[in-house]
């Protein structure tokens, strides 16, 4: 679930108005953002980097998140998978394998990114030290984890217009996650239904 793109052109550069805010108001703006959108659905595209740039995986696919807690990605075969959530546990499908992995759901901002986009914005501050730059239309956010037990060492996450367009993690030895969101609906009817999951016929089950 990781996430792509750098922003702001250039050909704006001598019109935007560009601010560093400190932590409280970053924190302000980008609850304001997030808490505009109760649902989302989008297509996305991710882009997998190692240290030195060079790509080590591509795919696409299509995502429902859902406050609170709620979310489903979907990813294009070639290298199908199906990560589910309905807040409490977590199911990831591979069809190819035909086994299904259940987790319990771990509540946690920076081990759970998508809980960024689907969950309890009043607690972000507790998990990140957080800054901004705002140019036009685009705000950029960068998100750095309090605590040393994470997934990343550093999150972008960036709105156009006020809807969420991209995400950036980059993990401890370097390795970029980069994910564009597509399409991006928001506040459209999505059922509770699209966040569970019934296990295959016949499909091996891993508990963790």
């Amino acid at each position: 679930m990781r996430l792509f793109r750098m922003l702001l052109l250039s050909v704006l550069s001598l019109t935007c108005l560009n601010a560093m805010a400190d932590d409280s108001a970053a924190v302000k703006r980008l609850t304001e953002l997030l808490s505009q959108a109760q649902t989302i659905s989008a297509r996305f595209s991710q882009l997998t980097l190692d240290g030195s740039g060079s790509q080590l995986q591509e795919t696409a696919g299509e995502l429902s998140l859902k406050r609170p807690g709620l979310f489903r990605w979907h990813t294009d075969a070639p290298q199908e998978q199906l990560l589910v959530s309905n807040g409490k546990q977590v199911w990831l499908y591979d069809p190819d394998l035909e086994q299904v992995t259940i987790q319990k759901m771990d509540q946690r901002l920076t081990h759970t990114p998508a809980l960024l986009l689907s969950g309890d914005v009043s607690k972000i501050s507790e998990s990140f030290d957080i800054s901004y730059k705002e140019a036009g239309n685009v705000v950029d956010f960068t998100l750095k984890p309090k605590s040393k037990d994470t997934l990343f060492d550093n999150l972008r996450l960036s709105f156009r217009s006020g809807v969420v367009n991209d995400m950036q993690l980059i993990d401890s030895i370097g390795q970029r996650t980069n994910i564009l969101f597509l399409n991006v609906k928001m506040n459209q009817p999505i059922k509770d239904s699209e966040f569970t999951f019934e296990v295959p016929k016949g499909a091996d089950v891993i508990q963790e």
